[in-house]
């Protein structure tokens, strides 16, 4: 089954050229010129990858990839004409994954989507026995080829910080992976998830560390950690 790709650009040619581009490579690609219907269809049809611009004239492109990832943990691809390092920084803070400066070259573009998916889909960190497993589809993350049993909340939380090792991710950031729900949005709430994913860990390997606390600024994945 081909891999699926979300397209959010309201550049009619832009979106089509990009389109051309992954069909060529054998992805299935859908098309967005602007926010409108693209929470629902991520919720209906799980891309596999987003690329999202970041000006858009429904929405805000920020805001909509922090609204994704409140509901998937798909790779999201900022792109942009602003080649300013804050501007790259904030869409990375936001929950993209990665950002790319207009104008691209289609062979850098597949490079990029696929280094993403490949990550998204089954991160291998340290030797070859040493496996952590992201299973988007089932929402699983699998410790040296075991199953944790994970809440839905922790699994979230895992999965954004694995998918980017040595990122520090703030409380608010994680909350915001999240979601909306009232009963969680406190920084204790996070400490609390972050607590029980330790300890899951440590049930299934009792030598492995790989969340560090960072004072004062929130956690990250140390994949010497993972041992």
């Amino acid at each position: 089954m081909a891999e699926l790709v979300f397209i959010v650009e309201d550049d009619a040619k832009i979106a089509a050229l990009v389109s051309d581009f992954l069909r060529a490579e054998g992805f299935e690609t859908r098309c967005f010129p602007d926010a409108r219907g693209v929470i629902d269809g991520v919720k209906a049809d799980n891309p596999d990858a987003i690329i999202l611009d970041i000006m858009l004239p429904a929405g805000n492109g920020q805001e909509l990839a922090r609204a994704i990832r409140s509901t998937s943990t798909a790779p999201i691809m900022m792109v942009s004409a602003r080649r300013e390092e804050e501007d790259k920084v904030f869409a990375l803070e936001g929950g993209a994954d990665d950002y790319i400066t207009k104008p691209f070259s289609g062979k850098e573009l597949m490079a990029r989507v696929k280094a993403q998916i490949r990550r998204a889909k089954g991160m291998r960190i340290g030797a070859k026995e040493d496996l952590i497993g992201i299973d988007r589809d089932l929402m699983q993350i699998f410790w040296k080829r075991t199953a944790l049993d994970l809440s839905n909340s922790e699994y979230r939380i895992l999965a954004a910080l694995a998918r980017r090792p040595g990122v520090v991710y703030s409380r608010e950031l994680l909350l915001d992976e999240l979601g909306e729900r009232s009963e969680e949005s406190t920084d204790r709430a996070i400490d609390s998830h972050i607590k029980n994913i330790r300890k899951k860990i440590a049930a299934v390997d009792h030598k492995a560390a790989p969340i560090v606390s960072v004072y004062g600024s929130g956690y990250r994945f140390d994949p010497k950690g993972v041992r």
